[in-house]
């Protein structure tokens, strides 16, 4: 498991090996998430609205770092730190 960025309270995890589709893990205080990457969509779990307004915005500036990040999780390579969301 990695954390790839932290912004507004929002934690972005994806972990290694992992099963497809590719996506990603939120956690937002109590709450926690899987986001689909090619759906754009949140596919298991619950995060408020608000959080993920956030996280759809950050998924735009960031999809391409993210599809390597997956790709890079899958060959069991580091994983790269990504910008949090301003």
């Amino acid at each position: 498991m990695s954390e790839l960025s932290r912004f507004f309270g929002i934690i972005i995890i994806m972990h290694y090996k992992e099963h497809n589709p590719p996506h990603f893990h939120i956690q937002y205080n109590e709450f926690t998430a899987v986001f689909d990457m090619e759906q754009e969509a949140v596919i298991e779990g619950f995060i408020p609205k608000k959080q993920i307004r956030l996280v759809l915005a950050w998924f735009e500036i960031h999809r391409e770092e993210l599809f390597k990040n997956w790709e890079n999780g899958m060959n069991k390579k580091e994983f790269i730190k990504i910008e949090p969301l301003k």
